[in-house]
């Protein structure tokens, strides 16, 4: 473990020590990658070390795929994957956009799904070729904004010998997806400054935009002209592909530049709502 984890209190030692460990690492990253390098760690250590992170920006439309990262070369798919009808039938299209169960993946658990075209059968036996025959997914939720993720262990192993893998560690694998999916997704959100080179100024900007601020008001509280304004506006619609002050604002709070609106100044922190199945709803 790190140097920079904390000493772990008795009563936070009763999970998995292998879950345990992967979720003190979590707490200490500070980039998506370390994230997906303690992810890929977890995996090896599994001997599960083929994963994919695939995240889709919209719960509806399988074809809003946000990213998708993998610990392995996967340009031999993109032979599959340019064919749409094919396409849609992947894991994570067919069962985690729709369903929250983690499912048995891969030609060893083939028998055990719900039908699937012939030609989706070649993939699975070409990932078979490449060491990828049995694996786990864990379906993903993300909710501001609304997104679907699925995270995939994989390896090459038996019907047998991947049940075993689960029933041994699939608490692991479950919470450690879960925890690590969250962590990645505040990273990568906190990092499309750094991705689209926003400079302090333009975030600045960003997140007067994110309040409702009209140009003028901007101006005002930044000591700058309206056409200044206006042309960081500009700049940055250019630099992160928006067309509209209500997408820039909208980015703003995906990027965590603005207060929680549900708790932000003005709002009565002290009023709580309590509900007791028994004792009914009252506010603190």
């Amino acid at each position: 473990m790190s140097d920079r984890h904390r000493d772990l209190v008795e009563a936070e030692c009763y999970t998995p020590p292998l879950l345990r460990r992967f979720l003190a690492d979590l707490e200490v990253t500070t980039h998506s990658r370390e994230v997906w390098a303690h992810l890929t760690a977890l995996g090896r250590e599994l001997n599960l070390p083929f994963i994919d992170l695939i995240c889709a920006s919209s719960y509806a439309d399988f074809r809003k795929t946000l990213f998708i990262r993998t610990s392995y070369d996967s340009t031999w798919l993109n032979q599959f994957n340019s064919d749409p009808e094919l396409h849609k039938w992947s894991y994570f299209r067919s069962h985690a956009m729709h369903h929250l169960t983690p499912i048995m993946v891969g030609i060893e658990f083939i028998d055990e799904y719900i039908h699937i075209p012939a030609r989706r059968v070649e993939v699975l036996k070409e990932g078979a070729k490449r060491g990828m025959r049995a694996g786990y997914s864990i379906p993903l939720r993300h909710n501001a904004p609304p997104q679907a993720a699925l995270i995939t262990f994989t390896g090459d192993h038996s019907r047998r010998e991947m049940i075993q893998i689960v029933k041994a560690h699939g608490w692991t694998m479950t919470a450690a997806a879960m925890a690590a999916h969250q962590r990645y997704m505040h990273h990568f959100s906190a990092e499309f400054r750094e991705r689209n080179h926003i400079t302090e100024k333009q975030h600045e900007l960003l997140a007067k935009i994110g309040l409702g601020l009209q140009d003028k008001q901007i101006a005002a509280e930044l000591g700058i002209s309206i056409s200044a304004v206006r042309q960081r506006m500009n700049t940055l619609m250019n630099k992160t592909g928006l067309s509209n002050r209500a997408e820039l604002a909208a980015l703003a709070m995906s990027m965590g530049a603005l207060p929680d609106p549900l708790h932000g100044p003005g709002h009565d922190n002290h009023d709580i709502l309590i509900e007791m199945d028994k004792g009914g709803v009252r506010r603190r």
